[in-house]
């Protein structure tokens, strides 16, 4: 799993109640009011660009007459799997270097953004150069600062569980059993998540020593003295849209807390029992840290095509970027099946690399991300998960 501060990546303005007019997939005008309305707080005057694929047009349709109802601009754009893999297969690999002047621009003129990232295929790029992948991370780090600069509010619908029939099978269920665990987790008590979310975060800024425990190994130890803490909680309010950049956004289904680690201070060991990256599933991965750097990575299967693209990095990814911990009650994790997701209450997850996205200094091109359920996680003496549960 991989996150990164993108183009589209996430964030909203407003305020989400319980209660909230969230429905299911088919009621796409009840979404997108509560996008546009609740989530990007829409504002008249401001614009946006609405984003996804050709097989969610119902509902991109619906979000962009609701941004004007509100008096704002929208500007919609589709992006299909075939286009993206000819940009890659048929455009000179000597331009992938270039930094995309549309999306900078872009970037000083929208006001928000909002995106439904429905993946149809997750292993698009199987096979691809790593060299130019990473070229191509490396020339898009300029946009991503871009976007965080001008405070840009972005919404991101999916968060790694939108319900797709790619998304289903990678997780080994059926897209209406993923659909059921995205759409209760969109549908949460947000007034509970923001409550929740501010109990961790005041945790977290107040603490100096974070210890993560784990029985399948993983024992990792950082600081987090005078770090900066996000809360994705489905609200961000006027005081997180005046401090801009990283606090301007929100994934959902919402439910987590975040921060990055005080550089050069891990030490230990992660485990990751399962982790997928570009699609594919990698198993018993093991990192060892010394003094902040990762100092060795092993796995079980799978590790080479992620193996690949670390190489081919640049400066930053081997250090330990971030901790993020899900408190989201509506999010549950089928039995016998291979699902993942940040925001299942008590989740704990754990990467390496480009963290700009979460108010870190690391702008490396390159991520990764895993999961490690059942954790128990001790912020100085005190303990605020324990074997997977919160301790409020």
């Amino acid at each position: 799993m991989v996150r990164m501060n993108q183009f589209m990546a996430a964030a909203a303005l407003g305020l989400l109640v319980s209660g909230a007019a969230w429905a299911g997939p088919n009621d796409s005008d009840s979404v997108a009011r509560t996008l546009v309305e609740q989530c990007a707080n829409i504002k008249k005057g401001d614009i946006v660009l609405v984003s996804g694929r050709p097989s969610d047009m119902a509902l991109l349709e619906s979000v962009a007459v609701q941004v004007r109802k509100a008096g704002a601009f929208p500007m919609v754009s589709v992006s299909t799997d075939t286009m993206a893999r000819r940009m890659f297969d048929e455009v000179p690999a000597a331009l992938d270097s270039q930094t995309n002047e549309l999306d900078m621009k872009m970037a000083g003129l929208v006001n928000a953004v909002i995106n439904v990232e429905s993946t149809e295929n997750p292993k698009l790029f199987a096979g691809a150069s790593p060299e130019r992948m990473a070229a191509r991370a490396k020339a898009g780090i300029p946009t991503t600062e871009a976007f965080l600069k001008h405070n840009v509010k972005q919404v991101s619908l999916g968060n790694g569980l939108f319900p797709t029939e790619a998304t289903a099978q990678m997780y080994g269920m059926d897209k209406s059993q993923l659909s059921e665990v995205f759409w209760s987790g969109v549908n949460t008590d947000y007034t509970a998540l923001q409550a929740t979310g501010e109990h961790f975060k005041k945790a977290f800024e107040t603490g100096k020593t974070i210890h993560v425990t784990n029985p399948n190994g993983t024992d990792l130890t950082f600081k987090v003295d005078h770090r900066k803490c996000f809360v994705s909680d489905g609200v961000i309010s006027k005081d997180d849209a005046a401090k801009g950049g990283a606090a301007c956004q929100v994934w959902l289904p919402a439910g987590e807390v975040y921060t990055t680690p005080t550089p050069g201070t891990a030490s230990g060991r992660i485990v990751f029992d399962r982790v997928f990256f570009d699609g594919n599933e990698i198993t018993g991965v093991t990192m060892e840290f010394q003094n902040g750097k990762m100092s060795s990575m092993t796995a079980a299967k799978g590790i080479e095509p992620m193996k690949a693209m670390y190489d081919a990095a640049g400066p930053g990814k081997d250090e330990f970027s971030l901790v993020d911990i899900g408190i989201n009650p509506s999010v549950k994790i089928p039995a016998n099946t291979k699902m993942q997701s940040w925001v299942p209450a008590g989740m704990v997850s754990l990467g390496i690399g480009g963290n700009s996205w979460a108010g870190g200094a690391n702008t490396c091109g390159f991520g990764f991300n895993g999961f490690v359920p059942g954790s128990t996680v001790t912020i100085d003496d005190k303990v605020i998960i324990e074997k997977g549960v919160l301790k409020h």
